[in-house]
């Protein structure tokens, strides 16, 4: 089979799929993030995300860059979102300094005109990996709030909202923190349901302290192994991993009806959370005892039923095929367990 049958086979298998499993819940139903399809973005560099989403039934998307800044390409994509009956959630640029502002401006002005449910921002990389002094990580935290300082007068005038996600940077009694000391309506957080576990925080732990301030957030479910330096931790199919979907699905609509869900079953190699080293540990100064015992025995109670994901030695095609599995049994799970 050549690439290009393969993608038209693939797109086939999608259409079959969201005509079998409708989405009766519109834009509240679960959407999809890019990183959960990166291998179909790879392979469809002129795909419009949107469409794609919407072909598989999902009820939203958050896309890669913010929206038009056009009066054309403010009202197409508006009318297409309308009709789609879909929320969307923008990646704008957040801005360094005072010369960043007129773009940003201009970005979250039509981020409203467009109709989105809001905006995302993922700032920072794997702390552990990151950075080797606390001196360092801190630095860089008092660089993510003046960016923040900066949007959210902005942010404020359109009454868009952003959400923040907790993306590796912050543990989550840091974010609830800073969260409080801001004490905006527009700057709230992205949760990301695993994120945390690689600072040995339990999933719901993570949940409960962000809770006053979610926004949206990232679903997904989480395997776990040992190895010599820490434990593996990967996204596998929404049902295959430790965590309670249905109790941190209902707490988070209890919180908030409103609330949206994107997909983010992210199809790699597990990532290693070297927990055994000094370079782990240098950035952090009092995680609890208890909240590292915790994790150890999720790991030691959660062994995988099967190989975690993998992706090294695949080809470009065996990656897309086995993404587009990965999600299609992630969009089943949710319809018939979670109401998504």
């Amino acid at each position: 089979m050549t690439r290009r049958q393969m993608l038209i086979a693939a797109g086939s298998v999608c259409a079959a799929f969201a005509q079998s499993v409708p989405n009766p819940r519109g834009r509240k139903g679960m959407g999809g993030a890019p990183t959960a399809f990166t291998a179909w973005i790879k392979a469809n560099p002129q795909g419009d995300f949107i469409d794609y989403c919407h072909s598989l039934g999902l009820g939203g998307a958050e896309v890669r860059g913010g929206p038009p800044t056009t009066p054309e390409g403010i009202g197409k994509l508006r009318d297409k979102i309308q009709s789609y009956d879909m929320h969307v959630i923008f990646n704008v640029r957040l801005p360094n300094t005072d010369a960043d502002l007129p773009a940003y401006d201009a970005a979250v002005k039509a981020a409203s005109q467009v109709g989105a449910f809001g905006l995302h921002a993922a700032m920072t990389g794997r702390r552990y990996e990151q950075f080797t002094t606390l001196d360092a990580y801190q630095k860089s935290f008092e660089q993510n709030q003046h960016q923040i300082a900066l949007a959210e007068p902005i942010l404020k005038k359109y009454k868009v909202r952003l959400a923040i996600e907790n993306h590796k940077g912050w543990r989550a009694v840091e974010q609830a923190a800073w969260m409080k000391r801001l004490g905006s309506d527009y700057v709230g957080v992205h949760l990301d349901f695993g994120n945390n576990v690689s600072f040995c925080e339990d999933p719901m732990f993570t949940l409960e302290t962000l809770k006053p301030w979610i926004f949206s957030c990232h679903i997904k479910d989480m395997g776990v192994a040992p190895y010599e330096e820490g434990f593996l931790l990967s996204e596998v199919p929404l049902g295959e991993g430790f965590l309670n979907l249905k109790t941190m699905v209902d707490t988070l609509r209890e919180k908030d009806p409103n609330i949206v869900f994107d997909l983010e079953m992210i199809t790699r190699d597990p990532l290693k959370v070297p927990i055994y080293t000094p370079k782990y540990w240098a950035t952090f100064e009092d995680i609890p005892a208890r909240q590292v015992a915790r994790i150890m025995e999720i790991v030691e109670k959660n062994a995988p039923k099967k190989p975690l994901p993998k992706t090294t030695g695949l080809s470009a095609e065996q990656q897309l095929k086995l993404e587009e599995g990965y999600n299609l049994a992630c969009i089943r799970y949710a319809r018939e367990n979670l109401g998504l």
